[in-house]
């Protein structure tokens, strides 16, 4: 049976696609693995969001471990890459191929995610990090361009309809 992976980087991006997949009746559900998100509140928050985008839509959510320590080994060195750099590299890599054992584990037969819908994320870069993941692990990586045809703005339409918290940055840890 076809069964779907949607990893989820925050609800407010993944809102819209979460929404049209139920509404497809597609057989999926919502992975929230994000050891890039600091601080340990910040995660909470955003893992609290997702989790109720899924619980309204009767949506099945699978909450990933909290493993900062993982993803600051995989960037480590990689501190001062801009935005789109190296270190996304690695982020988009790590948890998609998480995400990916993930799948191959439970009986996903493919996965995507929404990690390149944000303006503010490389598309390309995504795709790139999942097609590896899908080399690694034999599980199709789908790369479905949510910001096509509207989705983009959807997302943010939906986002305001659930008052849902928007933060102000990516997951990194912001610099002081």
């Amino acid at each position: 049976m076809d069964k779907l992976l949607l990893m989820s980087c925050c609800a407010p991006c993944s809102v819209g696609v979460i929404t049209d997949l139920a509404n497809q009746k597609v057989n999926f559900a919502v992975m929230f693995f994000n050891p890039n998100i600091q601080p340990k509140e910040e995660y909470e928050r955003r893992l609290a969001e997702n989790k109720r985008v899924c619980k309204a839509l009767n949506v099945p959510f699978v909450e990933g471990d909290y493993l900062p320590e993982i993803w600051q080994k995989a960037t480590r060195g990689l501190e001062n890459e801009p935005e789109r750099g190296k270190r996304c590299d690695q982020c988009f890599y790590l948890r998609l191929k998480a995400g990916a054992e993930y799948a191959k584990a439970h009986g996903f037969t493919r996965m995507t995610s929404v990690f390149g819908i944000s303006r503010f994320k490389d598309f390309d870069q995504v795709c790139r990090a999942g097609k590896k993941a899908e080399q690694e692990t034999g599980i199709p990586y789908e790369t479905t361009n949510w910001r096509k045809n509207g989705g983009l703005e959807h997302a943010e339409r939906l986002a305001k309809e659930y008052n849902l918290y928007r933060q102000t940055y990516c997951g990194c840890k912001p610099k002081k």
